[in-house]
């Protein structure tokens, strides 16, 4: 591992924007246009709004929260505060107000960003139970026209407030980042909270420099490469491309629209490095093999035929074995009549680093993406030790499993099974909480509360969490996860729960994915009305069973399936059922589906 500069992000920010002040940093589309933000401009918004913030009374180690989508002004808010010695709190813009007063509330913020009127109104809905909130800070102020506007600011109007204080006192900025020291706490990371209430994780300065060197080390990233954000930047992995690592490499950023877009923008932005969750690489092969489905049977034909070669080069490659000058040229060819298309349609066609994170995910599915060229590593990491600790480097590529630790990763298993780690990236601790901290890193090795095992490759294999692993009234050991996975890669299931603790069998709670099983009924002729009408015709009953049987034949019949529920209602966050992330909160489900779950064993 290269040796620590010992600068704070800020005091890099202010190197690299020196570096490249004319070259674009940001690119983000307005009314169907992009626009373009240098490094130069880049900084003279963050230093605006740093030097508002500070007029409107923003103090060295006060807290600013941020509920916004992916944009411009999260970073210059973000990198704003930092700049001011403050720490930044993010909340996922799709969180329901008692979630949004917690957060705000246990993490002391003292002013608020918020992209528009909608989150604006979740912060207004409680403020009453928000104390020590002074402002609020909007981006969008389009509806607040009528609001109440001591409590509310516009973020423009910060900004001039700034660039007024930045004239009248040149230096002024400068000189409050060069008072930054590494070991201070800069960013708060709220975790998803699967099992209880979120904590907030406290990450310093230097974790996060020794996590973004040691990244450079394994994935290569250069100044010409470029990345589309669109995953939520309260989370960990989002921060690493967006803002870390942009600001250690110098490459630009482009903002998708929004999440529901992200398959058109990719095509759009073309990136060259993409970080993908297990349910995006999930709904990027449902959409092609859907698009297959509907071609002719000419098409369908040459797309099982060039599948074929690319499944042979793919195996060969993960075995790293040579691949013939035979297979070589069908797969030229292959590529040509298929696997560019592919890519293009998908919008990876460019992307040279592609990589799944914040969950496990079905090898099946990043084998799909092998198959048509787009080789998908698989990583591991966690808020704690903020984000990336493992990761499949170079060629070194294998399925199923995280890869091999990152240069600053030094890790054992425990003898129960978990992993440990430690190393300069594990975070400062929970904020407002010792005792969760103190259970959470034992003499400098930080519990991860994950079930590991290490292959004779020396590729880390996830095995699940801990807390869900699953004993049979047989007294066997049973990990959901991976059953869960292999459910979820039918195109007809978007969610599964594995059940089954101290029951003699495993059982299970599936959700159909509405759009692919709506589209299917449509083609079968067969008449519904809604989710749950749909979910409760016997015609579907009979293709999610069917789904099952299909996996069960992947797995040990003490794993197998025995029987399922159809759920009659999607999993929602806002019902308390899912996190932000959309990670099942399974005591939650399994509280509010008990009937369902003692149906089914009945």
């Amino acid at each position: 591992m290269a040796e620590l500069s010992g600068k704070t992000i800020c005091q890099t920010f202010l190197e690299q924007a020196a570096r490249r002040s004319d070259q674009v940093a940001l690119r983000e589309k307005e009314f169907g246009i992009w626009q373009r933000i240098t490094w130069q401009q880049y900084r003279e918004h963050v230093t605006n709004f740093a030097l508002g913030l500070k007029a409107l009374g923003f103090l060295r180690g006060d807290h600013l929260a941020i509920i916004s989508e992916n944009c411009r002004e999260w970073l210059y808010a973000e990198l704003g505060a930092i700049a001011l010695g403050g720490v930044t709190v993010g909340v996922y813009p799709t969180s329901p107000y008692a979630e949004v007063q917690y957060v705000v509330n246990h993490a002391d913020a003292r002013f608020v960003v918020c992209e528009d009127q909608e989150q604006t109104d979740k912060i207004l809905e409680v403020w009453e139970e928000l104390p020590g909130l002074q402002k609020i800070i909007v981006v969008d102020m389009k509806g607040l026209r009528n609001y109440n506007k001591e409590s509310i600011i516009s973020f423009r109007e910060v900004e001039e407030i700034g660039r007024n204080l930045s004239a009248e006192n040149l230096g002024l900025f400068a000189a409050e980042v060069a008072q930054g020291s590494p070991e201070d706490v800069c960013i708060m990371i709220y975790t998803s909270g699967t099992t209880g209430k979120p904590k907030g994780a406290m990450i310093n300065h230097r974790n996060i420099e020794a996590t973004t060197i040691s990244t450079i080390a394994a994935i290569n990233p250069t100044p010409e490469d470029t990345v589309v954000s669109y995953l939520p930047l309260c989370h960990v992995a989002e921060k690493i491309f967006t803002l870390f690592l942009p600001l250690f490499v110098g490459y630009p950023v482009n903002f998708a629209e929004n999440i529901a877009t992200i398959q058109a923008d990719l095509r759009e932005i073309a990136p060259t490095i993409f970080l993908g969750v297990p349910r995006i690489w999930e709904k990027l092969q449902s959409a092609v093999l859907i698009n297959i489905k509907e071609t002719s049977p000419f098409k369908r034909w040459l797309y099982q035929r060039c599948m074929a070669v690319g499944r042979r080069r793919s195996e060969l490659l993960l075995k790293h074995w040579p691949v013939g000058m035979g297979l070589r040229l069908l797969d030229f060819m292959a590529y040509w009549l298929m696997f560019r298309a592919l890519q293009n349609y998908v919008g990876l066609r460019r992307a040279h680093f592609c990589f799944s994170a914040a969950a496990k995910v079905s090898p099946e599915v990043l084998r799909f993406f092998h198959d048509i060229g787009i080789r998908v590593k698989e990583g591991y990491g966690m808020t704690e030790c903020t984000g990336l600790s493992f990761i499949h480097m170079g060629d070194d590529i294998k399925l199923g499993t995280v890869g091999k630790p990152i240069d600053i990763i030094e890790f054992k298993i425990s003898a129960d099974g978990e992993l440990l780690k430690r190393g300069p990236s594990i975070f400062v601790g929970y904020y407002k909480n010792e005792e969760a901290t103190k259970e959470m890193v034992v003499d400098g090795w930080l519990h991860t509360g994950d079930i590991a095992a290490l292959d004779e490759d020396g590729h880390l294999r996830i095995v699940d969490r801990k807390k869900d692993i699953i004993i049979t009234s047989g007294g066997k050991n049973i990990a959901p996860s991976e059953i869960e996975n292999a459910l979820t890669t039918s195109l007809f299931i978007k969610e599964a729960i594995v059940v089954g603790e101290g029951r003699n069998y495993l059982a299970a709670l599936l959700q159909i994915d509405f759009d692919n099983v709506s589209k299917w009924a449509i083609d079968k002729g067969i008449t519904f009305t809604n989710f749950k009408n749909l979910s409760g015709l016997p015609e579907v009953r009979e293709l999610i069973k069917a789904e099952v049987e299909i996996v069960n034949q992947q797995f040990a019949r003490v794993e197998n399936i025995r029987r399922f529920k159809l759920l009659t209602k999607e999993l929602d966050h806002d019902d308390d059922e899912m996190t932000a992330t959309m990670k099942i909160r399974r005591a939650n489900v399994y509280r509010k589906f008990a009937a369902e779950i003692d149906e089914v064993y009945r």
